[in-house]
């Protein structure tokens, strides 16, 4: 069984990018900046402010990675490292391992912000650009097409690829029984980023990521790729797995599993 990786960002406003778009000075403050470019875009689409994904710039991406006996959850983030070295060390994952990703809302939010990014900082990512070229075995199974399964896109495939289909994941992995969103929703992330909260942006990613995981882990089961003992087993992996840590929010995200 090859290693699945489910994977979640977390982005802020690309204020060095805004300020090369807009022409913006060194007498305008970051917040200054970025609030500019927000309201820009609430004038433009009549009152979201929700950024284009190019000039969205990724501060954490929180893994769970599934692989052999092991299950865990780690994060790549600010402050540890920029978000060149967050974003070359997830596709450096990807060369090594070539897992299966899994994402919610992955193919319309995630991936193509990591594409424009890595394209801005010059990564390198063969290994999961590979349409089979190198690999024949890509040409029929990669990470690009939307229909293929290397890369898992759970909240597409499951409204058959009909966006007024889509559920919100915080919905229906309360539905499911799951702990769902704590702490803040993506919404909150700059503010959040500007007070300095980043460990509490970094959790609050690591419990969706984990959340995501978990709907999988259910659709693994519907599809028959997980016995209702396996699929148990599986649970019980992740529940052990945040018990044995001493983190807050995996003690409270435990607390609301249990409820």
């Amino acid at each position: 069984m090859p290693p699945t990786l489910t994977f979640d960002i977390e982005t802020i406003p690309d204020v060095p990018g805004l300020r090369r778009l807009y022409n913006a000075g060194p007498e305008l403050s970051d917040h200054d900046v970025a609030e500019m470019a927000l309201l820009f875009r609430r004038q433009q689409t009549g009152g979201s402010d929700f950024l284009p994904l190019h000039l969205q710039r990724v501060v954490v991406i929180s893994c769970a990675l599934r692989e052999g006996e092991r299950f865990r959850v780690f994060s790549l983030a600010e402050p540890d490292a920029g978000e060149a070295e967050i974003l070359r060390r997830f596709f450096d994952g990807i060369e090594r391992y070539t897992p299966q990703l899994v994402s919610w809302n992955g193919g319309g939010f995630d991936l193509p912000v990591l594409h424009y990014r890595a394209m801005l900082h010059g990564i390198a990512a063969p290994r999961y650009w590979d349409l089979g070229d190198d690999d024949r075995d890509f040409k029929w199974n990669n990470y690009i097409s939307r229909y293929h399964t290397r890369h898992l896109d759970l909240m597409d495939l499951l409204a058959l690829y009909q966006p007024r289909a889509y559920v919100p994941l915080d919905d229906f992995a309360r539905l499911l029984g799951f702990p769902g969103k704590l702490g803040m929703d993506g919404a909150k992330v700059w503010e959040a980023y500007q007070r300095g909260e980043m460990a509490a942006i970094r959790d609050y990613c690591e419990t969706d990521v984990v959340n995501t995981h978990l709907v999988f882990l259910r659709f693994q089961r519907l599809r028959g790729v997980l016995t209702p003992q396996q699929y148990e087993a599986e649970i019980a992996l992740v529940r052990d797995t945040l018990a044995a840590s001493d983190a807050a929010h995996w003690r409270e995200f435990l607390t609301a599993w249990r409820a």
